[in-house]
């Protein structure tokens, strides 16, 4: 067996969170090694081959106003970034009858009202919701009670309302809004600003001045890509943690055939992931109890491949909201900067994942398809080329895009989330309190671990 390597620190996971934190240790002049299980960087962050030098990306992508730490991260990489494609009309589509329109009202005057009154009431519930400690906020313990399904249900808001909201989960959560706590919900959206600007929904489904405005040019896995290649060898690849060991001054991390020792240690997994590590001692009870019940919800991407984005020259911007009907909760124009080839891009979460993740990959195709169809005419029935990107396949993700957090949880759990473990620190989009989730909240949080550990250091 090899002697095991020494460092200042180790980092566990080679995503955007691991690699942020272990950019600024090195800055700083430690010793770091970064240890990830596959055979690639970037996490949930993963570019699609397209040939001809052309990317696509397969996991997150979008960044926007307020998500002030990726996109000061990509300025110092020298990555630039793009507006996505939100040029023409939009197309809603409720019990199979799609419909064009305009701006940000849906052509659905049944449900409208009773989505704007939720939209209201939670954006001001929001603001009362400390997003550092929320199970601290005036009326915890009665929302935490609450699934934000039956909240919606019960403000008399209508079964529209609801639909639409779940609209928005499934590609937020990639889970419904029965399976996530008021509490929880109105942190989630609290964290969609920054620490000048509170959250709101509409920012985090708006496209232009919201959460999907820009893509990184070059696709999101650049970003990871640039900050491994300056780390050089000290990233190691195709290495899978088992074990993390600790005492009073050292933590050693043991992958199969190799083993790092550290005076400090990052752990920067999802944090279902953190918890089937055997940690010896034993993480707290609490946290563990906690991480576990941070299961992350049901994604899938799909993806049509086309010569040109044919869509546009009618007037189409390829965006697409599915109440019913659909395998898809969304759509967007996913083609790269260069305009060509173009590329459709759907959203199959929560609910549609669980309807139709089990069916047969012809038949999902053929219903994908026929939805990018109702969005941008009938030539999108013949793609190229096409690809999808189950997330809960992917074993050292088993899920996406974030955790749903149930009922209970937060205000009984939830100040274990950050607490250090001994000599071992915590990052991740869902260690993050803005944009958590995010690839803004991942690098949020490997810059807080960062620091964590210098102020350690001193």
């Amino acid at each position: 067996m090899p002697a095991a390597q020494r460092a200042d620190v180790v980092v566990v996971g080679a995503g955007l969170a691991g690699l942020t934190a272990a950019r600024a240790l090195a800055a700083a002049g430690l010793d770091v090694a970064v240890v990830e299980a596959r055979d690639r960087v970037g996490g949930r962050t993963v570019n699609h081959d397209l040939g001809d030098g052309q990317v696509v990306e397969a996991g997150g992508q979008f960044v926007g106003p307020t998500q002030n730490r990726v996109l000061a991260l990509a300025t110092a990489l020298g990555i630039a970034t793009y507006p996505t494609h939100d040029r023409g009309a939009r197309v809603y589509v409720h019990n199979g009858r799609a419909r064009r329109f305009t701006g940000d009202v849906m052509p659905d005057p049944a449900a409208l009202p009773g989505l704007a009154l939720t939209i209201l009431r939670v954006d001001r519930l929001s603001r009362q919701v400390p997003l550092d400690a929320p199970w601290r906020a005036r009326h915890a313990r009665r929302w935490d009670a609450v699934p934000f399904a039956s909240w919606i249900r019960h403000a008399g808001a209508g079964r529209g309302a609801l639909d639409l909201v779940d609209v928005f989960l499934a590609s937020g959560f990639g889970a419904p809004a029965t399976e996530a706590s008021l509490l929880y919900a109105l942190w989630y959206i609290a964290g969609m600003g920054d620490e000048r600007t509170p959250g709101t929904i509409t920012r985090g489904i708006a496209t232009t001045g919201g959460a999907q405005e820009a893509r990184f040019v070059g696709g999101s896995q650049s970003l990871s890509t640039t900050m491994a290649q300056a780390l050089g060898d000290r990233v190691t690849l195709g290495a899978p943690v088992r074990a993390i060991e600790q005492d009073a001054s050292t933590v050693t991390v043991r992958s199969e055939g190799r083993t790092w020792i550290a005076r400090h240690a990052i752990v920067a997994l999802p944090p279902a992931l953190a918890a089937r590590i055997a940690w010896t001692p034993l993480l707290p009870p609490q946290q563990d109890a906690l991480f576990q019940r941070m299961a992350f919800g049901t994604l899938m991407k799909c993806e049509a491949v086309y010569d040109e984005p044919f869509w546009r020259d009618d007037d189409l911007s390829g965006q697409g909201v599915f109440r019913s009907g659909s395998p898809l909760c969304s759509t967007f124009d996913n083609t790269p900067t260069s305009g060509h080839p173009g590329v459709l891009m759907g959203f199959l979460g929560g609910q549609q994942w669980r309807t139709w993740s089990g069916r047969s990959a012809r038949e999902r195709r053929g219903a994908v398809l026929r939805s990018f169809a109702q969005v941008a005419g009938r030539r999108a029935l013949h793609p190229r080329g096409y690809f999808e990107q189950d997330w809960t396949s992917e074993e050292w993700t088993r899920g996406g895009p974030t955790s749903a957090i149930g009922p209970g949880v937060l205000t009984t759990l939830g100040e274990w989330r950050d607490r250090p473990f001994g000599r071992v620190r915590w990052a991740g989009a869902e260690h993050a309190n803005h944009w958590n989730g995010y690839m803004d909240g991942a690098v949020r949080s490997g810059e807080a671990a960062a620091r964590a550990v210098l102020d350690q250091e001193d």
